[in-house]
């Protein structure tokens, strides 16, 4: 299954400059971790504004949350999920190339 996943890390810049510098460090590796799995197939950060959306694969809604709640900014994360579902004009063109 395929999610569109928006997270905004904006409390994560309240913490001390140590403990930020740390967490970021860290959700890197897990990210690059995700990445390397498949689960965080696209990532993409939003100009302005301390979040990112990505497409995330997992085979359930319950893998996902278990993906996500492994990420080290999920204490001070603010997380939105949505389902997605393949667009039959995707279908057609798949079946036609």
């Amino acid at each position: 299954m395929d999610f569109l996943v928006r997270i905004n890390t904006s409390r994560a810049s309240e913490l001390p400059p140590g403990e930020r510098e740390d967490l970021i460090k860290r959700e890197r590796v897990r990210g690059r971790e995700l990445m390397s799995q498949g689960v965080l197939r696209h990532f993409w950060r939003l100009p302005g504004q301390r979040a990112n959306v990505g497409i995330w694969t997992a085979p359930d809604a319950d893998a996902l949350e278990e993906a996500l709640e492994s990420l080290p900014v999920r204490p001070y994360a603010d997380i939105d999920i949505t389902l997605l579902a393949t667009h039959p004009m995707t279908i057609e063109a798949a079946a036609a190339s």
